[in-house]
Parts: C-alpha cells; sequence; structure tokens
C-alpha cells in the first residue's frame, strides 16, 4: 500500500463477475435453503401474532379506561347500583378481549408475548380492583383476578384469524394468568384512582370516605414496602407516585378533621384542590 493510499479490502481481489455466478449457481431447493425458509415463515408468525397481541392489548387498555371513568360517577351518581352494574358489562367486554388474548397464546410460551400483552393487564387489574374496592371496601387478590380469566369453549366467534381445523384442536377451557408483577403494577396505578375517589368524595359532603381510603391506601404502602428495592424496577418506580397519592389523601384527612367545621362542604374541595396543587409543586421543586 502506497502512502496516503487504501488497504484493499479481501472481498475485493474477487472479480465481480464470480460474485454473481455464486448467486446464480445457489440451489433453492437445497436443505440450507430450505431450512432459512422455515426460519422466516416462523419469524413472519410470531412477528403477525405480536402485532394482533399489541393491538388487542390496547383495547383492553382502552376500554378498561372507560370502565374507571364510569366507576368515578360513582359518588355522584344518585343509584350507584346502576353504574356497578354497567361496569360489570364493560368488564365482561373486556375479559373477551382478554379471552382473544388467551386463544391467541395457546400452545404457545406466554413470557415470549409479555411485553405485548402486560399493558393491558395492569390497566385490567386497575379496573377490576377499583370495583371491587367500591363494592367490599377491600383488595382484590390476584388468585381472585385470575378466577375471572378462565374460559370455556363457548363463543367461537370471538377467536381471531384461526381457521375451523384450528379451532377443533383448540382445548374446551383455557386460562390466562396475570403475573404477580402485572398485578404489583395495577395495585399501584389503582391508587392513583383512590386518590382521586377521595377528592370526588370530599366534593360531594362525603367526609368518611377519605378517612376510609386513607387506611386502606396506607396498608398499600406498607405491602409495597415490604417489597422494596429486592422487587422488579417497574414496581419500585410506582411506589413514589404511590406516596404522592397517600400525601394527598392524608393532607385531606387532616384538613378535614381540622379544618372540616370551619370550611362549609362545598368548599372543602376547592380547599383540598388547592393543597394538593402545592404540594405537587413542592415534589416538583425538590
Amino acid at each position: 500500500m502506497g502512502s496516503g493510499g487504501f488497504r484493499k479490502r479481501k472481498h475485493d481481489n474477487f472479480p465481480q463477475g464470480q460474485k454473481k455466478e455464486e448467486k446464480e449457481n445457489v440451489n433453492p431447493s437445497s436443505p440450507l435453503m430450505t431450512s432459512f425458509k422455515s426460519f422466516q415463515l416462523e419469524l413472519d408468525t410470531r412477528h403477525d401474532k405480536y402485532e394482533r397481541l399489541v393491538k388487542l392489548s390496547r383495547d383492553i387498555t382502552i376500554e378498561s379506561k372507560r370502565t374507571i371513568f364510569l366507576l368515578h360517577r360513582f359518588t355522584s351518581a344518585p343509584n350507584g347500583e346502576e353504574i356497578l352494574n354497567e361496569s360489570e358489562v364493560k368488564l365482561d367486554a373486556v375479559r373477551r378481549k382478554i379471552k382473544q388474548v388467551a386463544q391467541e397464546l395457546i400452545g404457545e410460551d406466554m413470557y415470549q408475548f409479555h411485553r405485548a400483552i402486560s399493558p393491558g393487564l395492569q390497566e385490567y387489574v386497575e379496573a377490576a380492583s377499583f370495583q371491587y374496592f367500591i363494592k367490599t371496601r377491600s383488595l382484590i387478590s390476584v388468585e381472585e383476578i385470575n378466577k375471572q380469566l378462565v374460559f370455556t369453549a363457548e363463543d367461537r366467534e370471538e377467536t381471531t384469524n384461526t381457521t375451523s381445523s384450528s379451532q377443533d384442536k383448540q382445548p374446551n377451557t383455557w386460562s390466562l394468568k396475570v403475573t404477580p408483577v402485572d398485578y404489583l403494577l395495577g395495585v399501584a396505578d389503582l391508587t392513583g384512582e383512590l386518590m382521586r375517589l377521595c377528592i370526588s368524595s370530599v366534593g360531594n359532603g362525603d367526609i368518611d370516605t377519605p378517612f376510609e381510603l386513607s387506611q386502606f391506601l396506607r396498608q398499600i404502602y406498607d405491602g409495597f414496602t415490604f417489597i422494596g428495592n429486592t422487587g422488579p424496577y417497574e414496581v419500585s418506580k410506582k411506589l413514589y407516585t404511590l406516596k404522592q397519592s397517600l400525601a394527598k389523601v392524608e393532607n385531606a384527612c387532616y384538613t378535614l378533621k381540622v379544618r372540616g367545621s370551619e370550611i362549609p362542604k362545598h368548599m372543602l374541595a376547592d380547599v383540598f384542590s388547592s393543597k394538593t396543587e402545592l404540594i405537587d409543586q413542592e415534589e416538583g421543586l425538590s
């Protein structure tokens, strides 16, 4: 190589005609090419399934959020039973979507597709646990949630992209289990909805619910602190938001306890909202 020149790459020693001739000599029916074609088909099939699961997860998230918005009307609705019944219908529709996810995962390793379905499952846990709290004033267990996700071979029309021959091979019952991490993340998001429920309760003149929520959130926060930094990163990250929600609810209880008698009920929500905004500003500066 001369001064200022470029080193010649090894594959440049072969003439272009020889390279072209080698490509033309490739036998498409050779065992190697057949293997790569099968790999290509398998990867394309898996990618298509992943995309279908992402779309289903997005639908589950949207319908679960709508259920949560509906449940927030429970405190102001004249007939709370109608809200609960309507929310049950919406959750049944969400479970039908989850049933399609379970059908897609028949014979598959769920953890290979977990990233695609995790957001939807977390949102479903949040909606189901929110409804359960309004009904029972307690926290739904992961076992109870998984019992709701056991499906039978009814309503075969819910299956997506399956043929009649593949339907015959499907089991009579199948299930989709929510992982412990998805359950914990859904419960952590639930605390934000309970904080909003506290605000709306104060606005409606309900001074008992905030104290119930404060005690309930304190128990959840204590449970999460036992996990600490030993759990998954996502769970420890949610702990900060959980602490914020607890602080806002405790602040509402303090305002009700100390100044509740001197502030008219219709003004309590305004006072509480201004205090929570002040907490957000202080935490943003710290």
